[in-house]
């Protein structure tokens, strides 16, 4: 009488296995937010950006500072897409309202 109980004729009733699959959750991919130098903006004001939007206190914001006036670039952090393209937007926006031609890019890592 096994599957048949109840005299439904359908064998095996009740007797399904349900298998759940754990999710593949990929990680997200990263972003390196850079500062490039230029001539113009004040090593002061990378300092105050790199403080400001990338919480770095001001040993770790003059380190970078000075690696993009030595180097071109400078890596202030890595970050989730939607992070580093806001913050890319943040520190343009700021450089514009203070009319400096601080430029701030993001790529992939």
């Amino acid at each position: 009488m096994q599957g048949d109980e109840g005299g439904t004729g359908t064998p095996g009733r009740g007797t399904a296995v349900i298998t759940r699959t754990k999710p593949k959750t990929k990680k997200p991919s990263l972003y390196r937010v850079l500062i490039l130098n230029d001539d113009y903006t004040p090593m002061e004001f990378v300092v105050h950006v790199l403080e400001r939007f990338f919480q770095k206190d001001r040993e770790a914001a003059t380190r970078i500072m000075l690696h993009v006036h030595n180097h071109g670039v400078g890596e202030c952090g890595v970050f989730t897409f939607e992070v580093a393209e806001t913050k890319v937007s943040q520190v343009m926006d700021f450089a514009r309202q203070h009319q400096h031609p601080l430029q701030c890019v993001m790529e992939k890592k």
